[in-house]
């Protein structure tokens, strides 16, 4: 009998560019995962385990990233847009060239990142562009 796939191990064989919609990984153990430069949409991670993730160059549109820990997660180049990433933890994650923005959805703040709570300490925030984002700045 064949084992179960895993959610990690489903991700990670993913060929570069393949696009996900409205998928849960809600709790999912994530841990080192490496993705292709994945696109997802209308995703939900909520509460996942992607510490130590590499998700460089990965877009996310739509996608619920409430409580998730991307402590020390390598996210180069990732594009955000009308995500919601309340309270998530990125605290030493490499943001270097991420793009926080919007999703024209209607009248605001339908379609705009939510970044409020986020946890930053000793984060990489080099070439951040942003476009939009509720609760930025972040204050400590």
């Amino acid at each position: 009998m064949a084992r179960a796939v895993t959610a990690k191990e489903d991700l990670a064989s993913r060929r570069r560019n393949a696009a996900l919609q409205r998928q849960s990984f809600d709790g999912d153990d994530l841990v080192s995962v490496s993705l292709q430069q994945l696109w997802f949409i209308r995703c939900s991670f909520r509460g996942a385990d992607l510490r130590h993730a590499t998700l460089d160059g990965c877009h996310f549109k739509l996608c619920d990233l409430r409580g998730a820990n991307l402590r020390g997660a390598s996210l180069r180049g990732i594009s955000l847009a009308g995500c919601d990433l309340t309270g998530a933890d990125l605290r030493e994650a490499d943001l270097t060239g991420a793009r926080f923005g919007q999703v024209r959805t209607g009248i605001p703040p339908h379609g705009l990142t939510d970044a409020t709570g986020i946890k930053l300490d000793n984060a990489i925030l080099r070439d951040i562009e942003f476009d939009q984002v509720i609760g930025w700045p972040i204050t400590k």
